[in-house]
């Protein structure tokens, strides 16, 4: 049954991705570094980045210019003190567009939303299986022009309790600073992305305290590959407890039918979790088409 689920999900993916672009799948064409390849920008316009290789860079940059869609499909295994936890799993899709703003100044506006579709998840002291769709939340932030190859932004993030489901979200609305400072260059991206969340109304009988700060670095190799790291450590004040995961990623941007895709293979190792109930393992699979920006010509 799960890995029905799981292969629905990474299907559902795939169609989802392949009908607003309306992408054939004739032909898979692999471009090399020496390559001019060009993409769409956030206004509308070709932009030549000159290769794969800077292609994935830019992709790469939490500041990025590229809009695009990430999907991300996840698979968890858990563990815990409770009867059976070892034996729960659970598989998500996570759907992040990346939506930046450029304005004339160089500056941007990213807005990053992000949509949970649950397929299987354990929940509950019988551990029942729920399906349906999580809390959407999002982070909005203000991203200077950079000269050099450092990158800040700062803005907010939130948590809309928009979940079909009372055990798939916190029925609570949250918000919180977020901020990011960075390094960018042609062979590694490095930097910390931290955040906090309070809750400020909804019916749900917890309260929100949350911080969480994302670390990256990231190397870049030639022909659009990626290895690197990029964990998110959460703590969370109300319960404190810490979740804490080790956190390996590889990706290939490469070309399908003229426009950019980065296909990416991760893994997480939860070091650090809830003793009754947390995950153990999570083993993911994430696919991102650069495309045109949709809302930016309303925003000029």
């Amino acid at each position: 049954m799960l890995i029905h689920k799981t292969t629905k999900a990474l299907s559902l993916s795939f169609l989802l991705v392949s009908l607003p672009l309306m992408v054939s799948a004739e032909e898979l064409v692999q471009m090399d570094e020496e390559v001019s390849v060009n993409v769409v920008s956030d206004t509308g316009s070709l932009k030549d980045y000159g290769s794969v290789k800077k292609v994935a860079k830019e992709l790469a940059n939490p500041n990025t210019t590229l809009a695009s869609l990430i999907f991300k499909n996840q698979y968890r295994t858990y563990t815990g003190d409770l009867p059976d936890a070892d034996d729960q799993t659970s598989a998500t899709t996570l759907f992040q567009p990346i939506l930046p703003f450029l304005m004339e100044s160089g500056d941007q506006i990213i807005f990053r939303p992000a949509i949970p579709l649950v397929w299987d998840s354990p929940s509950g002291r019988n551990f029942g299986s729920e399906s349906g769709m999580g809390d959407f939340s999002f982070d909005l932030v203000y991203a200077p022009k950079s000269d050099d190859e450092v990158v800040t932004a700062i803005g907010i993030v939130a948590t809309l309790p928009t979940a079909t489901n009372s055990r798939l979200g916190d029925n609570k609305w949250s918000v919180g600073p977020d901020f990011l400072y960075g390094t960018v260059t042609d062979e590694y991206v490095i930097g910390i992305h931290p955040a906090h969340r309070w809750s400020i109304a909804g019916s749900g009988d917890k309260d929100i305290s949350l911080s969480s700060a994302q670390l990256f670095y990231l190397h870049l190799f030639g022909e659009g590959w990626l290895f690197g790291t990029n964990p998110i450590l959460t703590y969370d004040w109300e319960d404190s407890q810490w979740q804490i995961p080790l956190n390996v990623i590889m990706s290939k941007t490469m070309m399908f039918d003229g426009r950019p895709w980065k296909i990416g293979v991760e893994v997480n190792y939860y070091v650090e979790k809830n003793d009754k109930f947390g995950p153990k393992w999570l083993f993911g699979i994430n696919i991102t088409p650069v495309i045109e920006n949709p809302l930016s010509k309303y925003f000029k």
